[in-house]
């Protein structure tokens, strides 16, 4: 992966902070994060926020392998 330096708004970083803070990630992580989920919510205008997440924990645990068979009828309850 390649990298750039990039300046950003002195809000932006603060509020990246502070959410990078409590979501255990760094600074640059967490601006990489928003606008990941932005690109997202730009081509996909229909999405939630939660859905996107979602989908992206979804797709990250199929990456790490943690898949389970779907039985279409059953339900957790």
């Amino acid at each position: 992966m390649s990298q750039i330096a990039i300046k950003l708004n002195k809000d932006l970083v603060t509020a990246a902070r502070a959410v990078a803070d409590v979501e255990h990630r760094s600074v640059p992580k967490q601006v990489e994060y928003w606008a990941k989920v932005g690109q997202i919510a730009v081509e996909n205008p229909d999405l939630s926020y939660a859905m996107i997440r979602d989908i992206m924990l979804g797709l990250s645990q199929a990456k790490n392998g943690e898949l389970e068979e779907y039985r279409f009828g059953q339900s957790e309850d």
